[in-house]
């Protein structure tokens, strides 16, 4: 027997099958900007589709439609991401078959799938982003499911008494979520761990070349956060290290492979300086500290000869860690054969009269340091600017810069300087990373912006080892100071200007960063190790797995405790019809006389109506409908309860004339 092409709509309760379709509407909305348009859009249409099919009995697919709609969807899904699995796909799949699901509701079991659905669609939506903004669109989802579910469950309960329902069972439950969370033991590593694609910040490389890092001036999203654990150093002294650079082809400099070279034994100058970074992705191995650190900061990642901090794998979510760094050190060995051969390495050819210039500024000078201090005066005494817009370059550009253009960016400075080391016999490279940071005085801590990426150079000197030195220091000596926003405004869209211009915004952003730093670091980095941290604060002293157990059935215990004792408590307000003819006493005690007692609704409404005849029609009506309610026969349906509470909202008690 052949199936029917076409079938008519269930005459399924219209408020179950309404709040199903919005949980599940919900639930799409929270990927709206994750899933293609096309599939939201796809699953937008059949949600309108069923609604309307419901209230008019319209037209729905039958069973070969729908097969293949579901075959033809889940095609064009592998198509676009070559996979069913993973994030992005299993979301946009799961989209678009529970949009079909609903062309084939005929029963309560086939909504609650689609709720389900719901569900899973906050769920994913909570491993993909955890932000503070995103917080209350979560909890709101959630109880939009749970409201569906109660009209589900329960099809003549009005919306008002399903979405209260549900908000008090989300209530009573929220404090053993809050147990759960807290003290049930959890796995060692992020929750949150699960790969997200290549959606990374853009952030700096392991490869310049001159004036590169002026695509990262207009970004002013945060590269990381810095933390100190005492008083911060002095602004001009935070030099973020990153990607050290040793290789140069006449344009681009790159990163060499170190593991052959030995490391150096530094002499740590100064205090140490403590600090946690709160790292964003960069799809990049490298870690950012001060210069210089003194030891890696976890198991996976290595502190190479050349001070960088490079982990095994790539940041591909947010990372946060302990490090110690000296602003100073010093050392008096030699410098390898190998360092030495790398960096005073120069493309043959390239650059003749920065060559030249290398070699009369050497003969004028005593020593290394001597000639470093030369090559600085040179840049600082001969008309250079400093620009975010400079001039191309040539195929000799070190030689464009020094001699013609003159103009340009950090890059360009380290690029030069470096390169008139080298011609000069000096070891050096080039070091990129981020200069300064932005002071949050609510957070007390720096955020690190993607804008504030920097390069400079390190030049060998015999007897101290390593020295830095920024070229760019000497053309604008207020870039130690000054943030690139505040130092050429005009480079940064009007948004970031208007915001530099507006203290009382500044500071509210500043507010909402802290807040969204603090959700991070307590709730959404909460750990295994921040656990055991809390119990050490509650007095026990060697923490583990079992205490959290005993903690979470000491937490489970009181919860229902109380649950049952709110449970076995008698509500003190009454049922939703006595809550609603109290609001009307209330209102009548203000125009007449108070209700006594003793006096039942009939009487009571003759006493109101001997101070106000004029409202015998409408009162009157009110009264008796609430008097047939409560002692009539029977049970009152809710639906009756419902229209006497909207009625006495809608009564008007205007002053009698």
């Amino acid at each position: 027997m052949k199936a029917p092409a076409a079938a008519q709509a269930v005459p399924l309760p219209f408020l179950p099958l309404a709040l199903s379709c919005a949980a599940f509407g919900g639930g799409l909305l929270l990927h709206i900007d994750r899933v293609p348009a096309w599939a939201s859009l796809a699953a937008l249409v059949l949600i309108a589709w069923r609604l309307g099919a419901a209230r008019r009995a319209s037209f729905l697919p039958g069973p070969y439609l729908r097969s293949f709609l579901a075959l033809a969807m889940s095609a064009v899904v592998l198509a676009r991401f070559h996979t069913l699995n993973g994030l992005s796909a299993g979301t946009t799949l799961l989209t678009l078959m529970a949009a079909l699901k609903l062309l084939e509701t005929h029963k309560p079991r086939d909504e609650a799938v689609l709720i389900g659905a719901g569900l899973f669609l906050l769920l994913a939506a909570c491993l993909d982003r955890q932000d503070l903004v995103r917080a209350p669109l979560y909890a709101l989802q959630a109880w939009l499911c749970c409201t569906a579910l109660a009209a589900l469950a329960t099809p003549e309960l009005p919306l008002t008494r399903a979405l209260r329902l549900s908000a008090r069972t989300l209530l009573l439950a929220a404090p053993l979520a809050v147990a759960l969370f807290v003290f049930f033991p959890r796995l060692p590593g992020s929750f949150w761990a699960i790969p997200r694609g290549n959606s990374a910040l853009t952030g700096l490389s392991d490869s310049i070349s001159p004036g590169s890092i002026t695509q990262l001036v207009a970004d002013y999203s945060v590269a990381f956060r810095a933390r100190f654990s005492g008083s911060p150093p002095p602004r001009p002294q935070l030099y973020w290290r990153g990607p050290v650079l040793h290789q140069f082809d006449g344009r681009t400099w790159r990163r060499l492979d170190t593991a052959a070279r030995p490391p150096l034994h530094l002499e740590f100058l100064g205090e140490p300086v403590h600090y946690r970074i709160a790292l964003e992705p960069t799809q990049q191995r490298f870690w950012f500290a001060l210069d210089t650190p003194a030891a890696a900061p976890a198991g996976r990642v290595f502190l190479t000869s050349d001070s960088q901090l490079v982990s095994a794998e790539p940041v591909t979510q947010a990372t946060a860690y302990e490090a110690v760094s000296y602003l100073a050190t010093r050392t008096r060995e030699r410098l390898a054969a190998v360092g030495i051969r790398e960096d005073t390495a120069l493309p043959p050819g390239s650059n003749p009269r920065t060559r030249e210039l290398a070699t009369r500024l050497r003969e004028h000078s005593a020593d290394d340091a001597a000639l470093a201090a030369a090559a600085l005066d040179f840049l600082r005494t001969n008309g250079f600017v400093y620009s975010l817009e400079p001039q191309p370059l040539g195929p000799n550009a070190v030689d464009d810069f020094l001699f013609r253009t003159r103009e340009g960016f950090c890059g360009h400075y380290a690029s030069a300087f470096v390169t008139l080391m080298r011609a000069a016999g000096v070891p050096a490279h080039v070091v990129t990373g981020y200069l300064g940071g932005e002071w949050n005085p609510i957070g007390g801590y720096f955020e690190v912006h993607q804008s504030d990426a920097h390069a400079w150079t390190e030049v060998w000197i015999a007897g101290r080892g390593w020295v830095r030195i920024d070229p760019t220091a000497v053309v604008a000596p207020e870039r130690l100071t000054r943030g690139m926003l505040q130092l050429m405004p005009q480079a940064y869209p009007l948004s970031e200007q208007l915001l530099q211009r507006s203290a009382w915004l500044t500071a509210l952003l500043q507010r909402w960063d802290a807040a969204n730093t603090w959700w991070s670091d307590r709730v959404v980095k909460f750990s295994y190790a921040s656990q055991l941290d809390l119990l050490a604060r509650f007095g026990v002293k060697t923490p583990d797995a079992g205490y959290l157990g005993w903690a979470f059935a000491a937490a489970l215990v009181l919860w229902l405790l109380a649950t049952g004792l709110a449970a076995l408590v008698p509500r003190r307000r009454g049922d939703e019809l006595g809550r609603a003819y109290r609001r009307l006493c209330a209102r009548l005690a203000r125009i007449a006389p108070a209700r006594a007692a003793h006096q039942g609704p009939l009487d009571y409404c003759e006493t109101v109506l001997a101070v106000r005849p004029d409202l015998r029609a409408s009162l009157g009506a009110l009264i008796a409908h609430y008097a047939q309610l409560r002692y009539g026969p029977g049970a009152a349906a809710p639906e009756a309860v419902a229209r006497f509470a909207r009625a006495v909202r809608r009564l008007r008690l205007a002053p009698a004339r």
